[in-house]
């Protein structure tokens, strides 16, 4: 898919090392896009090392101090970035009966508050002249029960409620807010989830498709929603799973 129509835009891309982040990045970097990364792990700072368009540091988005640092990084190159992809998070699959005020605290931190957070500050440093766009990952998880997922399950559907307040309040500042949920997506837990034969049986079965998506079906996706040629979507909740909930 070209990308040549997000010529102007200057991205934010959390939790960029990993899965649907970075197969997000390697796109916009591929077709000179100007990228600015928070990456957790100096492994994964390692992936960018022929990247020519992307801008990165290694740090901690649940760190309010580590997210004012990448837009100050984009302020000291003269680039007011004009679209945040809220990408980082972390599933976490625990039983309801161990799953404890902490865990759920924790995960709300990494999967909800951390996002919020991102969003406050790209307000703060945003140019209103311009336009924007804000896409939040969520899951389908955030839409249907999954044992063992409560937690992982609230953050996702906290987002979806967040989504469409910012869509009716940030419009009035040119920025449209749009939220895609994934369902089962070849990412890195792929190959590992792929050996429990009955459990990964049991998702084909689920999926009219009759296969799991590739990373770059998400990224097209999350490329036309940055740019202008998605300019009348705003508020929208857009689940790319293979027709898995509407089966």
């Amino acid at each position: 898919m070209d990308t040549g129509y997000l010529e102007n835009k200057i991205v934010l891309v959390t939790g960029a090392g990993k899965g649907l982040g970075f197969d997000l990045v390697k796109k916009l970097d591929k077709n000179t896009v100007k990228t600015y990364c928070i990456v957790r792990s100096s492994s994964d700072l390692r992936k960018f090392k022929n990247f020519k368009y992307c801008y990165f540091i290694k740090g901690d988005i649940t760190k309010i101090h580590d997210i004012k640092k990448i837009f100050k990084l984009a302020k000291k190159n003269k680039h007011n970035i004009n679209c945040l992809v809220n990408n980082a998070g972390q599933r976490q699959r625990v039983k309801l009966k161990y799953l404890s005020e902490k865990k759920l605290r924790d995960i709300f931190e990494i999967n909800f508050f951390a996002q919020f957070n991102c969003i406050k500050e790209f307000i703060n440093h945003y140019n209103y002249k311009k336009s924007g766009s804000i896409v939040n990952i969520g899951s389908i998880v955030g839409q249907v029960g999954f044992r063992e997922l409560a937690g992982y399950a609230s953050t996702k559907t906290a987002l979806l409620g967040l989504n469409k307040c910012l869509s009716l309040e940030l419009i009035n500042k040119n920025i449209r807010c749009n939220i895609v949920n994934p369902g089962f997506i070849k990412t890195s837990y792929f190959n590992k989830f792929k050996t429990k034969k009955k459990l990964y049986n049991w998702t084909l079965n689920k999926i009219p498709s009759g296969r799991w998506g590739e990373p770059r079906e998400i990224s097209e996706l999350i490329c036309f929603l940055l740019s202008d040629k998605s300019s009348y979507i705003n508020g929208e909740s857009i689940n790319i799973d293979g027709g898995w909930l509407s089966s």
